[in-house]
Order: structure tokens, then C-alpha cells, then sequence
């Protein structure tokens, strides 16, 4: 396991996760817009690979409360979205009364592209601290994850 650099070790934990989460969202940020998807909103990240990864249409209640966002703001998300090409908006086959939100071609792209980004990361990563340490790394995370009271983790084959 390599060591931790001491200055490192001073900064609190919730500094390091947003830093890390920036270091996630940057490239993914730089590798949609270096492949033409460079009008994708702020928390359209979240709901575009969300949706790549549960590959299915989500209704659209579900997609507010993951984001813990206000309904309203969900909804603008989502126009936006689909207005800009990356979502369908369609009528849920099991109750008619309730919409639900597909990928497009252009939003599986752009997926594609974001997974991509992430897997580079991911990639990198490993290089740089080895599996023993990613694994305690995503045994903390998970554990941190669980104690904020998170119903359900969104879970993919590379997790």
C-alpha cells in the first residue's frame, strides 16, 4: 500500500470526497465535450449514467428522489434534457398516469462517453494506489454510503 503523503492526511475527509468527486466529474465533463456533448446541464451527468446503468426506463418520482432535488427543479432537468436531445419522455406502460424517461441514441452516446471517462480514471487509480487499497477504498466508501441512510446503491458490474 503506498503511504500517505502528510499534508494529505490533514485535509478532513468530506475536502478529499469532493475533490475526488471533481476529479471524476472533470474528466467525464472534458470527454463529453471533446466528443460534442458539451451542453449537458449540471446533475445531467448523474441522470445520464444513472440511466445508462439501469438500462430502462426509470419513472420519472424515482428520478427526483435520487437527486434530492425539488420536483420542480427534476423537472426542469429533465426538459432539458430531452429538449437537447438525450432523453425521451414517455407514458409508463404499467400505469399510464405516470411518465418515465428513456436514453435516446445521442444520450446512450453520451453515456458511452462517460463510462469511458470513468474507466480511465478508474484506471488510473488503480495504477496509483494498487487493489488492495481501491478495495478498502470502496469497503470505506460503501460503509460511509450505508451510515447516510441511502435506500439503494446504484450498483453496476465494474463497482
Amino acid at each position: 500500500m503506498p503511504d500517505l503523503d502528510p499534508q494529505l492526511a490533514a485535509i478532513p475527509l468530506p475536502a478529499l470526497l469532493r475533490h475526488a468527486r471533481n476529479a471524476y466529474g472533470s474528466a467525464m465533463r472534458r470527454a463529453l465535450e471533446e466528443a460534442g456533448y458539451d451542453d449537458i446541464p449540471k446533475n445531467g451527468l448523474y441522470v445520464i449514467g444513472g440511466l445508462a446503468l439501469g438500462a430502462g426506463d426509470v419513472p420519472l418520482a424515482a428520478l427526483i428522489r435520487d437527486l434530492r432535488i425539488s420536483k420542480q427543479a427534476a423537472g426542469q432537468l429533465v426538459d432539458t434534457l430531452v429538449n437537447r436531445g438525450y432523453l425521451a419522455r414517455n407514458v409508463d406502460e404499467q400505469d399510464r398516469r405516470r411518465l418515465v424517461v428513456t436514453l435516446t441514441d445521442r444520450g446512450r452516446a453520451a453515456a458511452a462517453t462517460q463510462a469511458a471517462a470513468r474507466e480511465r480514471v478508474d484506471a488510473e487509480l488503480l495504477a496509483k494506489v494498487g487493489p488492495e487499497c481501491l478495495a478498502y477504498t470502496r469497503i470505506a466508501l460503501a460503509a460511509l454510503t450505508d451510515m447516510a441512510g441511502w435506500d439503494e446503491i446504484p450498483r453496476d458490474d465494474d463497482a
